[in-house]
């Protein structure tokens, strides 16, 4: 096995460990070699010193979590191996320019600071634009569950599944846009997970079935940036998603600004009539637009 290989396979083993011990004597016991052979292979690869690399990633699974979450600071800096409150605070301001309670605080969600995991494999980057949308009335109808960001996969599948269900499975005819708008809020009933709210909605004018506990809604308008989804599957969609908040965002320092995440589906050469399918239980293309300053 050459040296790409043996990094690659560490680095995904490196990704889902980042709350265990990692020492150096830990990590090259694993990979079967002397630290000293293990760390300049690992530069050799990936650029990079492994022990700066471990630290970097804990930090930003650390930044994760403190805004996803409303666990106790001192919590979150000793699951990723920090020995002390101040410790952890000390790194991350180094790593994000600011303290971990400023940066829960902020409405705003930069990604600078966020270090993306190594991937080897020369993926190109997803494609993306700049758009910029106008103040748009919407119908729709709130969803809502609680999960913890291990259910997050599941979650966000049953609710695509549900916009399927209350939508398509009762138009007699399609609108040519779908949306889903999402946004979330911390739990406050449970400090580890979060309140989801996803809006299926249409364009009022194509409102014409059953709209029984539809409500209006305003998708706010301003810049965005959208991404072309395409698959099958709960792990694709769930890869798609991780992907743009921490590889693409950091890569482009992009910062979220507070509104909806906005899936928006264009079904205007989609034969509904042709198609309406029981076992069809969701769309599998979509574009994906978050709210952003640049």
């Amino acid at each position: 096995m050459d040296q790409t290989n043996i990094i690659r396979d560490l680095l995904h083993w490196l990704d889902n460990n980042l709350d265990r011990p990692l020492s150096l004597d830990n990590v090259a016991a694993k990979a079967g070699y002397s630290k000293w052979h293990l760390q300049r292979m690992f530069k050799d690869v990936t650029g990079q010193a492994i022990g700066s690399y471990i630290r970097a990633r804990r930090l930003s699974k650390a930044a994760v979590a403190l805004r996803l979450t409303s666990r106790p600071i001192l919590d979150i800096a000793l699951q990723y191996r920090f020995d002390s409150q101040q410790t952890f605070t000390r790194a991350f301001k180094k790593q994000f320019s600011r303290t971990p309670a400023s940066y829960r605080r902020d409405e705003e969600w930069c990604a600078t600071g966020i270090c993306p995991p190594i991937i080897l494999d020369s993926k190109p980057l997803t494609e993306y634009k700049y758009v910029t949308l106008e103040d748009q009335l919407l119908i729709g109808t709130e969803h809502t569950c609680t999960y913890t960001l291990e259910q997050w996969s599941n979650s966000c599948t049953e609710m695509r599944n549900n916009f399927w269900l209350c939508y398509l499975q009762q138009a007699e005819s399609l609108p040519p846009q779908l949306y889903g708008l999402y946004h979330s809020s911390i739990s406050t009933e449970h400090e580890d997970e979060q309140t989801v709210f996803y809006t299926t909605a249409v364009e009022p004018e194509y409102a014409t079935f059953d709209t029984k506990g539809n409500q209006p809604v305003l998708l706010p308008g301003g810049e965005y940036i959208s991404f072309s989804y395409s698959g099958e599957g709960e792990e694709g969609l769930y890869e798609f998603l991780c992907n743009i908040y921490t590889v693409y965002l950091p890569q482009l320092n992009i910062t979220r600004r507070k509104g909806y995440d906005v899936e928006r589906y264009y079904l205007t050469n989609l034969d509904w009539k042709k198609d309406k399918d029981e076992t069809q239980k969701h769309i599998v293309e979509f574009e994906y637009l978050i709210p952003i300053v640049r």
